[in-house]
């Protein structure tokens, strides 16, 4: 999850509360075990749905990994964050490319797109990783969204799921039923970055986010990323039994987008079309 607008610590903050955490995302997430895998999942949905030559519109890009995997199939794509020390790293990521991709990162919160509304139309839009979950109106992302995609586009958002249930038997094994039942609590959760920082997280069914993107989206269809892979922070354990964990990834690919199992995963990959 990479965008917030609020900030508890002490001192002077960096612009955004992922700003603290800019320079050790990759190694704290993206290239683990458990990152590494769910992002793969993503990849494929990604590489299926975006064709090279057209133009990419991507939300709370982070590092901008996703952004140059796309970039770098031929993909254009405007990828935009409100923390400015993400789209630092994001830059730096891109200068180092020994091909060019055709990439933009650009400073600028999900809550702020109506800015783009002067440019072309984009043929597709994507945000990854539970960015969306800390927007509290996700009604007004799907109506500032749908004027900058033309019609027939795709919209291909990755949030946090609800009912996740390697979380809620963790942590009942743990005897914390606070923890393990937190996703399914009405309203905001503080999710902790780092020592006195937090962001506001929002979770959702997906019945309630396809019928907050109506009526300028349709839900198409949607599979689970992460469903026997479990989630980031039981990195530690996962590394123990490398063996287990391929199987486990090998089997997430099967049972992802099956009825019932689907609604289980740590995030839930949604595909939206412009209507």
């Amino acid at each position: 999850m990479k965008e917030a607008a609020t900030v508890e610590s002490a001192g002077s903050p960096p612009a955004a509360p992922f700003d603290y955490v800019a320079e050790t995302y990759d190694q704290t997430f993206t290239f683990t075990l458990i990152g590494w895998a769910q992002r793969q999942a993503v990849w494929r949905e990604l590489d299926r749905i975006f064709q090279p030559g057209q133009r990419i519109l991507e939300l709370n890009c982070g590092t901008g990994v996703d952004a140059l995997h796309l970039g770098g199939r031929g993909v254009e794509v405007l990828a935009c964050d409100v923390a400015p020390r993400m789209i630092e790293v994001a830059r730096r990521r891109l200068s180092a490319r020994s091909t060019r991709a055709r990439v933009e990162f650009r400073v600028l919160a999900t809550e702020q797109m109506r800015a783009l509304r002067n440019e072309r139309p984009f043929d597709g839009a994507f945000s990854n990783f539970a960015g969306l979950n800390c927007v509290a109106d996700l009604e007004s992302v799907a109506r500032d969204l749908a004027p900058l995609l033309r019609p027939g586009a795709t919209a291909l958002l990755c949030l946090a799921g609800r009912f996740v249930a390697w979380e809620i038997a963790w942590y009942l094994a743990r005897g914390n039923p606070a923890k393990a039942l937190r996703r399914f609590r009405r309203g905001a959760v503080r999710g902790r970055l780092a020592d006195g920082v937090s962001v506001p997280v929002y979770y959702h069914g997906v019945r309630k986010v396809a019928r907050l993107f109506s009526p300028g989206f349709r839900l198409r269809r949607w599979k689970g990323v992460g469903l026997l892979v479990p989630p980031s922070y039981l990195e530690r354990q996962a590394g123990k039994f490398p063996r287990l964990f391929r199987l486990l990834a090998g089997a997430d690919r099967l049972l992802a987008g099956v009825p019932g199992l689907r609604a289980l995963a740590d995030h839930l990959l949604l595909e939206f079309e412009r209507a």
